[in-house]
C-alpha cells in the first residue's frame, strides 16, 4: 500500500524548476513546495509519492517528488537553505513569488510552510497524465489517493513506468507499490535538524536562526547518514568546537567539555558553565532523539577529554 498526493501546483514554480533540472547546474535533489501561509498543504508521511498537477490551462500532472519533512521557516532562511529548489533564481524573485500570494500583510520576516520532496522528477510534455476521474475542477490545493483503492493503484500504475529506468532486459515490471525513502541532502538535513530541535540550540536554547547550524555527530565523510539520529541543533561556535572535539554529548546526553579549551586557549569560562548539562533530547510528537551508539563514536573517536 502506498499513499499518493495530487498537489495544485504553479506553473510557473514548476517551469522553472524543470529547466534548472534539464540543465543540471544547480543540482536539485530537492525542492520547497512552499505555501505562502506557512500551513502544509496536507498531511504528508516520510516516502510518500507527491505528484505536481499543474493548474489550468494545461490541467495535467507533470511530475512529482518524494515527501521528506515539513516545517515552518521565515522566507528568507528558506531561501538561504534551498536557494533554487524554492523555485527561484534570486531571493528578491522569491519574495515577489510568496507576498503577492498572501492574503495578509506582515514583516519582512513571514514564515512560510515548507513541504521538502527529494528526488523531485519532472515529465516530458507527450507523458503528462490526466488527473485521476475523481478529480473535480474546483480544487484548489490537492487530493489523496491510496493503492488499496482502483483510482490510487490506476494511478500508481500510470506513474511507475515514467519513474523507472529502463532495465537490463527492456521489461518494465510493476510489481506490488512500495514505500519510496527519500535520500536526504545537506539541506534537507538541516531543515530535519531544525525542527527536530523546535528550533533551538539543545544546550544554549538559543533560537536566533541564523547562528543555529545542524551537526553531524559522526561526520558524513567517515560514513555519517544525513539522518535525525545523526544530528544534533547547536549554535554555531558550538558546533565548531564539537566537530573539533572540545566538546561532546555523553550517551547519558551530557554536555561535556575538554579541558583542552583552558589549556591550549586560556579561556572557555562560558562554555564550561555549560559542563554536566542535559543537552535537549527530542523525543515528543515521532522526533527522533540521538543515537546512543553514535554518541559513544564521537566521544571515542573526536572528543578530546
Amino acid at each position: 500500500m502506498l499513499k499518493i498526493s495530487v498537489m495544485v501546483t504553479d506553473i510557473s514554480w514548476f517551469e522553472f524548476l524543470r529547466n534548472e533540472h534539464l540543465r543540471g547546474d544547480h543540482g536539485l535533489s530537492k525542492v520547497n513546495f512552499w505555501n505562502p501561509s506557512g500551513k502544509s498543504f496536507t498531511n504528508h508521511t516520510v516516502g510518500e509519492l507527491v505528484l505536481f498537477k499543474l493548474k489550468a490551462p494545461v490541467n495535467k500532472i507533470a511530475g512529482g517528488g518524494i515527501f521528506s519533512n515539513f516545517l515552518k521557516l521565515p522566507w528568507k532562511l528558506a531561501w538561504d537553505t534551498f536557494g533554487y529548489g524554492n523555485g527561484a533564481d534570486s531571493a528578491d524573485k522569491m519574495y515577489n513569488m510568496v507576498s503577492k500570494l498572501r492574503t495578509r500583510t506582515s514583516s519582512d520576516s513571514f514564515e512560510i510552510g515548507c513541504t521538502i520532496l527529494s528526488d523531485p522528477f519532472f515529465l516530458d510534455e507527450e507523458n503528462y497524465l490526466s488527473p485521476p476521474q475523481d478529480w473535480k475542477a474546483p480544487t484548489v490545493v490537492g487530493k489523496n489517493y491510496d493503492t488499496a483503492n482502483d483510482l490510487g493503484l490506476t494511478l500508481w500504475h500510470e506513474v511507475q513506468p515514467l519513474l523507472l529506468t529502463e532495465p537490463e532486459d527492456g521489461q518494465i515490471r510493476y510489481g506490488p507499490p512500495q514505500l519510496i525513502l527519500p535520500r536526504l541532502g545537506q539541506g534537507g538535513f538541516r531543515s530535519l535538524i531544525r525542527t527536530n530541535y523546535n528550533n533551538r540550540c539543545a544546550i544554549t536554547n538559543e533560537k536566533t536562526l541564523p547562528v543555529l547550524e545542524a551537526a553531524h555527530i559522526k561526520p558524513y565523510n567517515l560514513g555519517g547518514k544525513h539522518e535525525p539520529s545523526n544530528g544534533i541543533l547547536f549554535r554555531s561556535d558550538i558546533h565548531k568546537l564539537f566537530d573539533s572535539g572540545y566538546v561532546t554529548v555523553s550517551s547519558d546526553y551530557k554536555f561535556e567539555v575538554s579541558h583542552r579549551i583552558r589549556q591550549e586557549f586560556e579561556n572557555g569560562r562560558d562554555y564550561y558553565a555549560l559542563h554536566g548539562k542535559n543537552i535537549f533530547v527530542p523525543s515528543e510528537n515521532g522526533r527522533i532523539p540521538p543515537d546512543t551508539g553514535l554518541l559513544e563514536w564521537h566521544n571515542n573517536n573526536c572528543y578530546k577529554g
